[in-house]
């Protein structure tokens, strides 16, 4: 069970998401605007939040930035836009999903579930060895504190940003393909290549280092991406 809000202006549609996720079992609360989102959130402690992005009072995306400012509980955009440029930003500016209405019930349960599987701290992708500190060059990883550092700074990581390096750090040299990355990191069995592009992307930046000039993140088109110092 987890505990769901449910950001939703049209009634029909915020009636149907509260009844069928409670079906599933979930605690869900629901709200019709972005201020009422953020008073929740800042007053309940929530596992997940559904988005929809046309709100009366504030524009959805907005809404992301300011919730991210407050928190780092998993969002979940729900929203009618399509627009591939728009995804992209959002997932850059602190999403964790997005879907795009309409869509099926299940098929929101299960990104609820990959959602609550990858913000659990113990539930980050490795094995044996999962508390030790991963070094890589001048990258420390230490998976207890999920805390990152390049060259003693400590990096501003978001969850699946941490994840993701964590899981190339425990394979140092080793080159993945995006079918491992999304099964282990994202554990999702299908996806969109452009989710681990744009993490990737922003990982690097990050790291100090871009595509074109790569120090440890190296990517080998059609093959997958792969973690290494620098030589």
């Amino acid at each position: 069970m987890a505990r769901v809000l449910v950001v939703e202006d049209d009634q029909f549609v915020r009636t149907a998401l509260i009844r069928h996720l409670t079906e599933a079992a979930h605690a869900v609360r629901s709200v019709g605007t972005a201020l009422e989102a953020l008073r929740e959130v800042a007053q309940v402690g929530f596992d997940v939040v559904i988005l929809d992005l046309g709100l009366p009072d504030l524009d959805g995306a907005e809404a992301l930035k300011m919730l991210r400012g407050v928190t780092d509980v998993p969002v979940i955009i729900a929203t009618a836009r399509d627009d591939e440029a728009e995804i992209v930003r959002l997932l850059n500016e602190g999403a964790d999903d997005y879907l795009v209405k309409p869509f099926s019930v299940e098929h929101l349960s299960a990104r609820i579930a990959a959602v609550l599987r990858r913000s659990r701290p113990s539930a980050g992708p490795g094995g044996a060895g999962e508390d030790a500190v991963l070094r890589v060059g001048g990258l420390a990883i230490d998976p207890l504190r999920r805390q990152a550092r390049l060259d003693g700074t400590l990096l501003d990581l978001t969850r699946r940003e941490f994840d993701l390096l964590a899981f190339l750090a425990r394979r140092p040299g080793v080159v993945v393909g995006r079918k491992e990355l999304l099964a282990e990191v994202w554990q999702q069995s299908y996806g969109d290549d452009q989710t681990i592009d744009v993490h990737l992307s922003w990982l690097r930046r990050k790291l100090g280092e871009t595509a074109a000039r790569p120090r440890y993140l190296h990517t080998l088109r059609g093959v997958g991406v792969k973690l290494e110092p620098p030589g």
